[in-house]
């Protein structure tokens, strides 16, 4: 991985655990479901920014090479990328 985008990626990682623990206890205590709401969309859309740095990451290295190499490895970076298009196009 890239350095910056891998540190990058850990802080956000540090940031979503913290998030999932706080709603955990927020469960625990039998906290307001609104507020449990809230947190819950807070970390969808933490994880939606970490999957942000994992695609930058994924196409400025693998997908540069693979589209580099062509042939074959071209093709494949394309089917990886039009998959993970049609997976976030699916989250509910």
């Amino acid at each position: 991985m890239i350095e910056d985008i891998k540190k990058r990626a850990m802080h956000r990682t540090k940031i979503i655990e913290g998030q999932l623990r706080g709603i955990e206890k927020m469960i625990e205590n039998d906290d307001y479901c609104v507020d449990i709401i809230t947190l819950s969309l807070a970390v969808q859309k933490s994880l939606g920014s970490l999957n942000k740095l994992l695609v930058e990451n994924h196409l400025r290295t693998h997908v540069t090479e693979m589209y580099e190499a062509g042939g074959e490895q071209r093709e494949a970076a394309v089917a990886e990328l039009v998959r993970i298009f049609e997976l976030s196009n699916n989250r509910g």
